[in-house]
């Protein structure tokens, strides 16, 4: 019965492909590249999570299930337990040049972008914050948030640097070790770029920001840390440098003075080609980083904090907070919610003054907006890009699109 019943489809579908016109041959090529185009999909596009998703955690739930045990195990014996570099509050000394690279880095990527910026423009939508790099902006209709266009087209304005390179700041510890930071003494604790505090607890110095160096290491007996250092050296003075609370007073913001490695290059290429370079060292200098020093991240929202635990301020507004009492839900974090990367629309060979379309958005592959803006400006991509780029992908005209559709 079911032979009988496919015979005669198939056959009228054969029949319908033989009727169809066999197009010249300037298109047949060409429709066959669409044709591999459509079927090369990419699945390593960034995911936007919702509202009342968590982010995923890094190690799974039945590790931390196993750690946890293990430590209430070693609290209730007596003896010592030897703990590792930085856990002690010793330094990693293997660590100390590459947050000393990841510092500079970073200085000069704010200075690369500074003056791209000037060349090359940065829309920034004003309802649903989407980004775009290059002039004009793209025609995809993609802004499906509360207050949107009934068209989803986007309300662009012109960005900047904050758009495409957000700022994440996070508390800055005197003692890494030391207590959290609570929610009455929010503001009175510094605020700095999270990056940099990252470096401060790997070994970097700044005067601005005073840190603890420890020169013998700290004692752990049944669950309890043991120091016998003194909490204050001798040269800082406990009413001008520190509070009675044991926080450094407020210092000038490390991000009011971005300009402090200017570049006296005029060669776009060139300082595109730097801005790339520096943008790897700091990426990957801090993924180093992290697999030593622990970086704290709350799973519904992008709160950062540097240090082996998250701070104790009821800031939270994500997915249910009022069950937490606004404390942040905190879990390891990634390089993702350390540096998070804006993903921008991408094209090779992109036509001047033509701006991407809605319909051909299929086609088009992404890119974090950071490296976008160094390949406009001359930059070349490295491979490692090449699987959110899709390489692969062919874009057709707008009349092959219609023929294939």
């Amino acid at each position: 019965m079911l032979s009988r019943l496919v015979r005669p489809i198939s056959y009228h579908l054969l029949q319908r492909i033989t009727q169809f016109p066999i197009p010249q041959q300037r298109y047949t090529t060409t429709s066959f590249r669409v044709l591999y185009s459509t079927l090369s999909i990419c699945d390593d596009f960034p995911k936007k999570l919702k509202k009342f998703e968590r982010k995923p955690l890094v190690t799974c739930i039945n590790e931390l299930k196993r750690r946890g045990r293990e430590k209430r195990k070693e609290r209730q014996k007596v003896g010592e337990i030897v703990l590792p570099s930085p856990e002690n509050g010793l330094l990693v000394q293997k660590l100390v040049p590459i947050a000393k690279e990841i510092f500079a880095a970073r200085s000069e990527l704010l200075s690369s972008l500074s003056r791209l910026v000037k060349y090359i423009a940065i829309y920034s939508c004003s309802i649903c914050g989407e980004v775009h790099v290059g002039d004009p902006p793209h025609q995809i209709r993609t802004c499906n948030v509360r207050g949107s266009l009934s068209s989803k087209e986007h309300s662009w304005v012109k960005g900047g640097i904050e758009h495409i390179l957000p700022l994440v700041e996070s508390f800055h510890l005197y003692d890494r070790i030391g207590r959290a930071v609570s929610h009455n003494e929010m503001l009175q604790v510094d605020r700095i770029p999270a990056i940099v505090e990252l470096c401060i607890q790997a070994g970097v110095d700044i005067p601005e920001y005073l840190t603890r160096r420890r020169t013998f290491p700290v004692y752990c007996v049944a669950g309890r840390i043991i120091d016998f250092e003194k909490r204050f050296p001798k040269e800082i003075s406990l009413d001008k440098d520190i509070d009675e609370l044991g926080f450094p007073y407020k210092k000038k913001r490390l991000d009011e003075d971005t300009d402090s490695m200017e570049m006296h290059c005029d060669d776009i290429q060139a300082v595109a080609i730097r801005g790339m370079k520096a943008w790897k060292k700091m990426c990957s200098g801090a993924s180093k980083l992290m697999e030593k020093y622990a970086v704290q991240t709350c799973g519904y929202c992008p709160e950062v904090q540097v240090g082996p635990k998250g701070h104790r301020v009821r800031n939270c507004q994500a997915y249910k907070h009022q069950m937490r009492d606004g404390q942040h839900a905190w879990q390891e974090a990634t390089i993702n919610d350390f540096v998070p990367p804006v993903y921008v629309y991408h094209i090779q060979d992109q036509q001047p003054n033509q701006p991407l379309v809605n319909e051909l958005k299929r086609y088009y592959g992404m890119l974090p907006a950071v490296v976008e803006l160094f390949s406009q400006a001359g930059a070349p991509v490295e491979k490692n890009y090449a699987h959110t780029m899709r390489v692969d992908v062919v874009v057709p005209d707008m009349d092959e699109e219609k023929l294939v559709s």
